[in-house]
């Protein structure tokens, strides 16, 4: 008998996509990392149950390798032949925030390194620096794009300088880091006067949810840079309150699923995205399971994305 595979079957890996967790055997386009960890949030913890939880909620959009119709564009996604395979957990140690980082650059650089795409799923904003010092694998100047509440532009909280408010100013030092665009930021922030004035002396983007609704999606595509190649980092309050409430630092006012999902898909015409990752998801504070799906579905599409890129090659 022909096995249905239906998606409330089985383990709840990725859209449950095949399992590989020894990268030097991975062979597929796209690959998912999770990384369990929230020792850099300062107030409202729970992000490192976000990877488990993500992956359960995506599994109910899981169709395997007949992938799914999008009817709206009269195309097939996320189906065969393209390969997506979840390699699990980043090796982590709550204790030690180095030790974690180094296995989170250790399993980005040995996704790169087989050629394929690296989804990560948070944790908290912090895992985005590593992320990003991984992308050092690719030796090209890549272009962050970034959805959150928050600029992420802060220097230190006392000696920590790898906190979830500061992955941006930390690759902003990197040399292979160049242009950014932050959007949907709003309300009261993390962020000091100056931290702004840091930005926008690198030369970052800032876009406000406020502006973003006013431009629309075209007036927010046509202010990212153009380049070669983006890193995408959804922080998931950058989506609002009423869409995302499990987050650390939940705010109103903020972006909507369609736009988001546009914005990504117009990034994606503009050049190739070489990773992204979804963070500061807390599924303690949505028992509705609302927030953990959106994450998912956001991935999802932005695999989809990447997806088209690859077929072109």
């Amino acid at each position: 008998m022909e096995r249905l595979n239906l998606p409330i079957t089985g383990i709840c890996s990725f859209g449950k996509y095949p399992i590989c967790t020894d990268l030097e055997n991975l062979d597929a386009d796209i690959a998912v990392l999770g990384v369990p960890v929230d020792f850099a949030v300062s107030y409202m913890s729970g992000a490192r149950l976000a990877p488990r939880r993500v992956r359960e909620a995506s599994t109910q959009y899981s169709r395997g390798d007949i992938g799914y119709y999008d009817f709206e564009n009269d195309r097939q996604c996320l189906a065969a032949p393209l390969r997506i395979v979840d390699c699990g957990d980043a090796d982590i140690l709550h204790a030690d925030p180095q030790h974690t980082f180094d296995a989170v650059v250790a399993g980005v650089k040995g996704i790169l390194r087989r050629g394929a795409v690296p989804i990560v799923l948070g944790g908290d904003h912090s895992i985005s620096a590593p992320v990003g010092k991984a992308l050092e694998e690719l030796g090209e100047e890549i272009c962050v794009v970034q959805i959150d509440a928050h600029l992420d532009w802060s220097d230190h909280v006392g000696p920590l300088k790898y906190g979830n408010g500061s992955p941006m100013r930390r690759m902003s030092e990197m040399d292979h880091i160049g242009p950014m665009a932050q959007i949907g930021l709003r309300g009261i922030g993390s962020s000091k006067k100056s931290d702004f004035e840091d930005a926008r002396a690198y030369g970052s983007v800032i876009i406000s949810a406020r502006e973003a609704h006013a431009i629309g999606v075209e007036g927010i595509l046509a202010k990212i840079p153009d380049a070669k190649n983006y890193y995408i980092t959804v922080d998931i309050d950058g989506f609002d309150i009423s869409i995302a409430p499990g987050v650390a630092s939940p705010y109103p006012g903020g972006l909507l699923f369609d736009q988001v999902c546009d914005i990504i898909t117009g990034v994606g015409k503009k050049g190739r995205i070489v990773a992204a990752d979804l963070v500061e998801v807390s599924p303690v504070y949505d028992p509705s399971g609302s927030t953990v799906r959106l994450g998912a579905l956001t991935m999802l599409h932005t695999m989809a994305q990447i997806e088209t890129q690859i077929m072109k090659k």
